[in-house]
């Protein structure tokens, strides 16, 4: 696999041009234009995402589950944020309105979609060349796809354990069976994020990337920097950060901004990552990678 040969660079000279790119291409700007869509779809996003876990598993407390989940990740004052909004909006709303807002939540989100797109081309230095039509059915096709993963991967972290037990007793398994599934559930819920990850690097750029390949480093890299951001984060938080107390109010908007803000940013140094290997692979002659600017493979070195 050619992403993981680094295209023939040390990791000296990777962490070089991984430096230089990302002030080249404005990651700071790029991530913080990321936070504000990502604000923007956030709520009706969470409403999708209810809305359509409750067609699979019909439980009553199926969304304290989710939120749950969500404050083992989110600064406890953006979770606060979100509880009680999501509380109001899910509580007073009608079935017409959840369906509106299910509709509205795929337009928000392949609206934060299209900037994650926009960033990314600038990553590969190329120019979106896509009717804005099929941009936007690209966005919606990625939302979706990422909602599947999304769901899947908190399924088996919400319901992981109960399934294996099920499992085990339908088909007479032994509680060997129900140890090795606790344990590896696990990998497969981080193998569906990096999936997530690459499936937004091989589509969102406008890119012919029929040679992609996946579980790239830059996916895996992705990955690492958010759950060390979150987590980095939620302590400085919880020990330093006095953003209530400054900011009264604002201050969990602005915490909730600050880690969408990281969020972006560890998505673009994954794509910045995967570029620069490419753009090094097509330099010692890889015929599959293509240099910056390049939506072809091989497209300036064969005209």
């Amino acid at each position: 696999m050619r992403f993981w040969t680094f295209g023939g660079l040390t990791f000296g000279e990777l962490a070089k041009q991984i430096w230089d790119d990302f002030f080249r291409d404005d990651i700071m700007g790029q991530s913080a234009k990321l936070a504000f869509y990502f604000l923007l779809a956030l709520f009706p996003l969470l409403i999708f995402f209810t809305a359509l876990l409750g067609l699979f598993a019909q439980s009553p407390g199926l969304r304290e589950d989710l939120l749950a989940y969500l404050e083992n990740v989110a600064p406890p004052a953006a979770y606060e944020l979100i509880y009680n909004t999501l509380l109001q909006i899910t509580e007073g709303a009608s079935a017409r309105l959840l369906s509106f807002s299910i509709l509205a939540a795929l337009w928000a989100a392949s609206t934060g979609m299209l900037a994650v797109m926009d960033s990314l081309n600038r990553a590969y230095a190329v120019e979106d060349s896509r009717p804005w039509w099929k941009a936007r059915l690209v966005a919606i096709g990625i939302t979706l796809a990422y909602s599947v993963a999304v769901i899947v991967a908190l399924v088996l972290v919400l319901y992981g354990a109960s399934i294996g037990n099920l499992l085990a007793s339908v088909l007479g398994l032994e509680d060997e069976f129900t140890f090795v599934w606790n344990i590896g559930r696990w990998p497969v819920v981080l193998a569906l994020v990096i999936l997530a990850l690459d499936l937004l690097y091989r589509y969102a750029p406008d890119l012919d990337d029929s040679n992609f390949q996946y579980l790239t480093p830059g996916a895996v890299l992705a990955l690492a920097l958010w759950l060390l951001a979150s987590m980095g984060f939620r302590l400085y938080i919880a020990f330093f950060g006095e953003f209530n107390a400054t900011y009264g109010s604002l201050g969990a908007v602005i915490i909730l901004m600050l880690w969408f803000y990281l969020t972006g940013m560890a998505i673009l140094m994954g794509a910045e990552v995967n570029s620069v290997i490419e753009k090094a692979a097509a330099e010692h002659g890889d015929r599959e990678a293509r240099l910056p600017g390049e939506k072809y493979p091989g497209e300036r070195r064969a005209a």
